[in-house]
């Protein structure tokens, strides 16, 4: 049962959204005024973000974020067998936590490395299915990052930094929590009972919301129970209309079972979501670099992550398609990002330094994409059309069949100056002259971009 300062805290928090709560509230607790809320305009205009998944889970370090569920909940052989032999009989997952130190994070540097990758976002978990929260929520006593581990605000500390080099600081938040009494207790009498959800899940959201004031809220955890349950279409009706961040705040679609590409803000669908074609929705594409885990883990292979040209062809593909790229590293419980995540983070942020006007602020053209002499994926930005190709075409030609030329029409490479030569093809389509690239080299980027001026 909650005691008697939750229920305390419970209180101010109802009072503050009943006070609030008065005529001119423009969106409704109902999904049919809620899904009309115009996204803001500086999401689809960021295009890549940084996801981080940080919290207990990073100190075993073994399976993945998920690894108190695989150890206890579904009894993972792995699992057992490592912590048999590298924990003493008995051991239990919350005495993980003295041990998530976090003893070098310095959000400075972090967010120093975030901005040299290109992005223009970035989410941090607040609260993971484990149930521990990176800041001192009211309603996990001894089980958050300032009682106990880095004795510290977590969530509070990057945001500070972030905002010091105009990041936009987005909060994910998982609605449940695997092992809690009042959840399991819920879920028990078929989510008719909500003591879990009035105790715990709003009392943070609404924490976080009046404490950070994030651009973004990253909901997950939702699909056991509906969204009924969770009391998702009040919570975000306040957040649209009376929260210090209503008109700026970006959600996804994580509220409740079923609600899935199909109700919220913009669409998350499910993890590595890639459409087959271009939505009529505005979507964000979450990956990780660790192919295997969202958190970090200790036993990771080089051979397990994603190498630059994949991760640059990843997000050309989903920028193309109207998506955002969120890309996911696990920091260390230390507070360290490791260095080969480091190294791919940065080479995105070099391939986006000469080549962003293909991405940041873009929009889908008519076409996505083509497959002529290379496969070409195309963006647009105001009048201009942006080719995008990964493989250097044979004898410096590429082919794009499908703009129509003009007398107007000009030709440049991102990065260069110099206007290129070009012929028609036909009633559409060009071909350009490259210039040439120089022998292969482990060096040369991973994708180039043709800027093209007067066409359709």
């Amino acid at each position: 049962m909650p005691s008697l300062a939750q229920l305390l805290l419970l209180l101010c928090v109802w009072a503050s959204v009943d006070a609030s709560w008065g005529p001119g509230v423009r969106y409704t607790p109902d999904w049919a005024s809620l899904d009309s809320r115009p996204l803001p305009a500086w999401f689809d205009e960021a295009k890549f973000g940084i996801f981080l998944h940080w919290g207990v889970f990073s100190v075993p370090g073994f399976r993945s974020e998920w690894f108190w569920w695989h150890w206890q909940g579904e009894h993972d052989a792995a699992c057992l067998a490592f912590m048999k032999q590298n924990y003493p009989p008995g051991f239990s997952y919350p005495e993980f936590a003295p041990q998530f130190r976090a003893e070098f994070f310095d959000p400075e540097s972090w967010t120093e490395l975030f901005e040299a990758a290109g992005a223009k976002y970035v989410v941090l978990t607040t609260k993971h299915h484990e149930g521990f929260t990176n800041w001192g929520s009211p309603v996990s006593w001894n089980w958050n990052s300032v009682d106990t581990g880095p004795h510290r605000d977590l969530v509070g500390d990057l945001g500070a930094a972030l905002r010091k080099r105009n990041l936009r600081y987005g909060l994910y938040h998982s609605l449940f929590e695997w092992f809690h009494p009042l959840y399991l207790s819920d879920k028990k009498a078929g989510f008719k009972t909500q003591d879990f959800v009035r105790s715990k899940t709003l009392p943070e959201l609404y924490d976080l919301v009046q404490r950070y004031k994030p651009d973004l809220i990253w909901s997950d955890g939702e699909w056991e129970a509906p969204d009924s349950y969770w009391n998702s279409t009040d919570f975000l009706a306040w957040l649209y209309n009376h929260s210090p961040v209503k008109d700026t705040v970006v959600v996804n679609d994580r509220w409740g079972a079923g609600c899935a590409c199909k109700h919220g803000g913009y669409y998350n669908c499910e993890d590595k979501y890639t459409p087959g074609k271009l939505p009529g929705h505005k979507w964000e594409k979450c990956t990780s670099v660790d192919t295997h885990s969202w958190g970090y883990r200790r036993d990771m292979r080089l051979s397990e992550l994603l190498d630059l040209p994949t991760i640059i062809r990843d997000l050309v593909q989903t920028v193309s398609l109207g998506g955002n790229y969120l890309l996911n590293v696990g920091p260390t419980a230390e507070g360290t990002i490791p260095v080969v995540f480091e190294e791919r983070l940065r080479g995105v942020g070099a391939w986006l330094r000469v080549n962003g006007d293909a991405i940041y602020s873009s929009r889908p053209w008519h076409v996505q994409s083509e497959n002529s002499t290379v496969p070409i994926w195309y963006t647009s930005r105001d009048s201009l059309v942006y080719a995008i190709f990964f493989q250097w075409p044979a004898e410096n030609k590429l082919e794009l069949t499908t703009p129509k030329t003009s007398p107007a029409t000009n030709v440049t490479m991102l990065g260069s100056p110099k206007p290129l030569k070009w012929t028609p093809l036909g009633v559409t389509g060009l071909s350009v002259l490259l210039p040439s690239p120089g022998p292969p080299s482990p060096t040369a980027p991973p994708a180039w971009t043709v800027r093209l001026q007067g066409v359709a």
